[in-house]
């Protein structure tokens, strides 16, 4: 057998070359099978994603959560009380410049993808890819929706494949201006705003459907980052973002060149966000409607869009807020200027000096005019005074006058006015900045419709935002001598005549009859007049006479009769004090109960709410009030009611309350009261139609002065108000009903003339007594 031919040895060049193949083979094979893997893995993951994506009943069963809204009558907003500032618009009610203006900023080609922009993704994952790392999405309008409403906001690609798959099923059950809708209103905005509608009021005090491309444009760059574009916090980065949308809306043919150029050039205002949506200010009552709207739905209350209508009528509130601003003002003028709010140290260093400015500007904020300051430099002459770092005014003789005695050695070093003092101050006509204070008298007023009870205005203090205590509601005061028609009322019903003649003359009282220590009354005036008719004896507000009235009716009786105004008979003790009003009532309770003689003799007591809506306008609740007329509700006799509006309209034309005349009306009545030491003051008077309560006091019960009075204090804010809210009212004629009786000018029961009910009290034989022989008169006659 021949040998086998020697082998053949391969080269080392072959081997080398199957070497770096069979690499090459894996280097190509792993990123192959990685993508195939990672390809496996995502499409995987879409299955089971698709099979878990969650339902959309949140979108069609969409419910935003929509603030409680407040009234008045007349339409007009006056609170909104909810986490979240909503106002839900119809899509066919957005304007198209702010559907274009959103197009332009977020996704201009939103009518023409199908929830996923394919050329956006790709842009994205490009940059994503460059930058190492997620920095880049492209969300659409419906990626965004979908977002919100099921999603989180983390940047992950299981997350962002998980929003793309609930867009796609978004598109596919809802229509694109569903879609939009949506959106729009959903969308957060800052500042408690959500929605344009919301962000519209909030941002520029306007309807959405008034906007501007220019406030367009601004709204539209607020959903990326609410708060790095806020125009009001960080006007550079809005307006840049602003220009940015305003070149898109050109860029897309939203815009034509004119109306780009214009928004480009529009100065834009800004309102103060937290009032700007309130036309009208009426703070307590939009607080009084809050809380009993809460009492009647708890936790709904804020969230379901509910709609509180009041009585209010916002020409009559305005009125009221005017006229009892100004008199607390006048009178806080008149008791002289009381010296600084604070002081702060102003150090040398610039730096720390402005933050200790402002950090005194803070703690001190600015009440409607009333600006605070702080001064930096003073004399005799003239004060600087900075509101901020950057702004300093001078103030000179003419805007001193009111606070110069603080500028001298005269006041102790607490009152004076130097460097580092708080102050305030208030621009007048001209730019012309004068130094002032903010009034610490407080005040209350009450106007209600007298025929069925509905609060046509109601003001609770000064400034709600410096102290929400409403005093029209919740301050319980002594009503001083505004609470003796009451007790002359209930004489009427015991035989007492308006032409009874009454002593007014000294009492000596034990503590027996007083619910204290002996008593010694006296007139506010001092004096005493001797016998005079009752009629009288109101018009002049005497005290003799209405503590001689109150011993002769007796004080259970009298306590019991003044329940039938809506008086509590525990917050008025059966003793002789109450014929001075030494019991409590609050000016809410003042004013249903003067109604009473206006109506003639039906208790009609005040309330605030005359319908509630939900977020879709149908009424879920109505007031059914009760009306003068109705003789279930009957409070005193008609004859009662129509003599002492006889008289009380006589306080007006001839007594306390003359000042009244002043409106040239004939159909006025009212009575004045002041509480011993003058703590406070009132004004409790009406037309027919229309009755209002006014108070003036300190909160911590203190002497308003030693001249003042209701008549000096409380009265001219009323004669402000019914002065504006009687405009137009033609003078109404009293109506002398059944039973009554006219002798020699004066009315009576037709029971009850002279010489058949009490014609003395008081009077002795001899003269002018000391009203010893009062229980002697009540025993002969009762």
């Amino acid at each position: 057998m021949p040998p086998s031919p020697p082998s053949k040895r391969p080269s080392r060049k072959s081997k080398k070359d199957r070497h770096w193949l069979k690499l090459t083979l894996t280097l190509l094979a792993i990123p192959a099978a990685l993508a195939l893997t990672g390809v496996l893995a995502v499409a995987l993951a879409v299955l089971l994603a698709n099979d878990r994506l969650p339902p959309l009943d949140a979108l069609a069963e969409y419910r935003p959560k929509i603030p409680l809204r407040v009234f008045t009558a007349d339409g007009v907003l006056i609170g909104e009380f909810g986490e979240e500032r909503r106002s839900v618009v119809r899509i066919e009610d957005v304007p198209a410049v702010m559907k274009n203006a959103i197009l332009a900023a977020e996704d201009a080609s939103f009518f023409e993808h199908s929830g996923v922009d394919m050329k956006g993704i790709a842009r994205a994952a490009l940059s994503n890819f460059s930058a190492g790392g997620i920095q880049q999405g492209a969300s659409t309008i419906t990626m965004q929706l979908a977002r919100n409403f099921f999603l989180s906001s983390e940047r992950t690609y299981i997350r962002k494949i998980y929003e793309i798959l609930v867009s796609f099923k978004i598109e596919e059950n809802f229509s694109k201006d569903q879609i939009l809708e949506i959106y729009i209103n959903q969308i957060f905005l800052g500042k408690r705003a959500w929605g344009f509608a919301s962000a519209s009021q909030v941002y520029f005090g306007k309807p959405l459907a008034q906007v501007t491309p220019a406030e367009a444009a601004m709204l539209a760059g607020l959903p990326k980052a609410p708060s790095r574009f806020n125009p009001i916090e960080n006007p550079k980065r809005a307006t840049e973002r602003q220009r940015y949308i305003l070149r898109r809306m050109r860029e897309f043919n939203f815009l034509t060149d004119a109306q780009y150029q214009q928004a480009l050039e529009q100065k834009l205002t800004f309102g103060d966000t937290a009032n700007t949506e309130f036309a009208l200010k009426a703070p307590y009552v939009a607080e009084l409607a809050r809380q009993l709207a809460f009492d009647a739905y708890r936790d709904e209350t804020y969230t379901a869009g509910l709609n509180v209508y009041t009585t209010v009528m916002s020409d009559d509130q305005r009125a009221a807020n005017l006229s009892l601003k100004q008199g607390v003002i006048d009178y806080d003028r008149k008791h002289g200027y009381r010296g600084p709010e604070a002081y702060v140290d102003l150090p040398v260093d610039k730096a720390k000096r402005d933050a200790a400015i402002e950090n005194a500007l803070a703690d001190a904020p600015d009440v409607d005019e009333f600006k605070t300051a702080v001064v930096v430099a003073a004399d005799a002459r003239k004060v600087r005074v900075n509101r901020s770092h950057d702004s300093e005014i001078e103030i000179g003789p003419e805007g001193l006058k009111f606070a110069a005695i603080s500028l001298t050695d005269r006041v102790p070093a607490a009152r004076r006015i130097r460097p580092g003092a708080v102050v305030r101050i208030v621009e007048g006509k001209g730019g012309q900045w004068d130094l002032t204070q903010l009034p610490s008298v407080e005040s209350a007023l009450v106007a209600m419709n007298t025929q069925d009870g509905s609060v046509r205005a109601l003001v609770g203090g000064f400034h709600f935002d410096r102290n929400k205590f409403n005093r029209a509601t919740q301050a319980w005061r002594q009503p001083g001598s505004s609470f003796k028609p009451f007790i002359y009322s209930a004489s009427l019903d015991k035989g007492l005549m308006t032409s009874t003649l009454i002593n007014d003359a000294p009492l000596n009282l034990p503590s027996t009859m007083t619910g204290g220590q002996l008593w010694d009354p006296k007139n506010y005036d001092g004096r005493f007049e001797g016998p005079m008719t009752m009629r009288q004896a109101l018009q002049k507000s005497k005290n003799l006479v209405s503590i001689r009235i109150l011993q002769t009716i007796g004080t259970q009786y009298a306590q019991d009769y003044v329940t039938r105004f809506g008086f509590d008979a525990e917050r008025h003790p059966a003793y002789l004090t109450m014929a001075l009003g030494a019991g409590s009532v609050t000016p809410w309770q003042m004013a249903g109960a003067i109604s009473v003689f206006a109506n003639g003799g039906y208790r009609v007591d005040p309330y605030l709410i005359r319908r509630i809506t939900d977020a879709e306008g149908r009424v879920i609740a109505e007031a059914h009030p009760v009306k003068a007329g109705d003789e279930s509700h009957r409070a005193i006799d008609g004859r009662n009611a129509f003599i002492m509006d006889s008289m009380l309209r006589d306080v007006v034309r001839r007594g306390t309350a003359n000042k009244a005349m002043s409106l040239k009306r004939t159909d006025l009545a009212g009575k004045t009261g002041t509480t011993n030491d003058a703590y406070d003051a009132w004004f409790v008077g009406y037309q027919p139609s229309l009755a209002a309560a006014v108070w003036v006091g300190f909160d911590k019960p203190a002497k308003l002065g030693d001249r003042e009075t209701g008549g000096g204090l409380a009265l001219p804010i009323w004669i402000s108000f019914m002065g504006q809210a009687l405009k137009g009212v033609p003078d109404a004629a009293p109506t002398v009903p059944p039973g009554v009786v006219q002798v020699n000018g004066e009315w009576y029961y037709a029971e009850a003339q002279p010489g058949q009910g009490v014609s003395a009290i008081g009077i002795s034989e001899g003269g002018v007594g000391n009203g010893d022989n009062a229980d002697q008169v009540r025993d002969q006659v009762f």
